[in-house]
């Protein structure tokens, strides 16, 4: 992180916090971006979980699981890597927004968030600029779980349903950072932070369709995997992207959860964050 990137312009043209109009805002965010993206840029090692995981994941689940949980599906692999590469767009949504948690609160134990404090900007402009970034490279991650599908033999149907599949699933993502963004303001270290995120993100992710179809599971873990929002985003995706699977639930129950989990957790994540900087 450069002082001159703290120091810019863009972070200087403010008043108080609080009286800080919308293009002043926009000015801040767009100044924070930079300085995320160029942090990035001097520690490409940070990337490694947005351009590792997706290959790993991907190649894991279509080799390993893929012939024996495509053969259940009444298919063989071919089948399962259809059925999987879309429920993978789900799971990285929740993964990469994992890393927005732990890395706000590295900033917060190198005293980083102290800068930012001594500066006249807005303090939902370092939120916004954080998930923006975290965006960014779940896009990047989604892309290359896309290349990956495709090399593997994924078929893509619709191209249009691709483009909103992705869509939804940084929507969604972007709900999912404001609850690691609480953790990241409350935890004591990103070590606690990952912890947290590893017991929300396993049964949502595992108790779910991304990898496998829910009809042979207990009766009650079903009930559970049809509002389970990563159920409804992976179910989504498969109907936009592939023929032959429904749309509507699933894209109601991934909206209910977006729309839902922004409104709760936006205002805490922001009252959190303002009361301790």
């Amino acid at each position: 992180m450069s002082t001159a990137t703290l120091d810019s312009p863009a972070l200087k043209h403010g008043e108080a916090d609080g009286h800080i109009g919308l293009r002043a805002n926009l000015r801040h965010t767009g100044a924070l971006v930079r300085r995320n993206l160029l942090w990035i840029k001097k520690d490409p090692e940070s990337m490694f979980d947005a351009v590792l995981m997706p290959i790993v994941f991907t190649l894991l689940f279509v080799y390993v699981f893929g012939g024996s949980i495509g053969k259940a599906m009444g298919g063989g692999q071919d089948a399962y890597v259809q059925y999987v590469i879309p429920g993978m767009l789900a799971m990285m949504s929740m993964n990469i927004a994992q890393a927005v948690g732990t890395g706000f609160n590295e900033d917060f134990q190198k005293g980083i968030m102290d800068r930012f404090r001594s500066l006249p900007i807005s303090r939902g402009s370092v939120l916004i600029a954080k998930i923006s970034v975290e965006l960014v490279r779940m896009l990047i991650a989604t892309t290359i779980v896309m290349i990956v599908g495709v090399l593997v033999g994924f078929d893509i149907e619709n191209w249009g349903g691709l483009f909103a599949a992705v869509g939804l699933s940084a929507l969604f993502g972007s709900a999912v950072m404001w609850i690691f963004l609480v953790l990241g303001v409350t935890m004591k270290n990103a070590q606690s932070v990952q912890a947290m995120g590893f017991l929300v993100m396993m049964p949502l992710q595992f108790g779910s369709s991304i990898f496998a179809p829910t009809g042979n599971m207990p009766g009650w873990l079903q009930g559970f995997t049809k509002y389970n929002p990563m159920s409804g985003l992976a179910d989504a995706a498969r109907g936009l992207m592939t023929s032959g699977h429904p749309i509507t639930h699933g894209l109601w129950v991934t909206l209910a959860w977006t729309v839902g989990l922004t409104v709760i957790m936006a205002p805490i994540a922001i009252h959190k964050f303002t009361k301790k900087s």
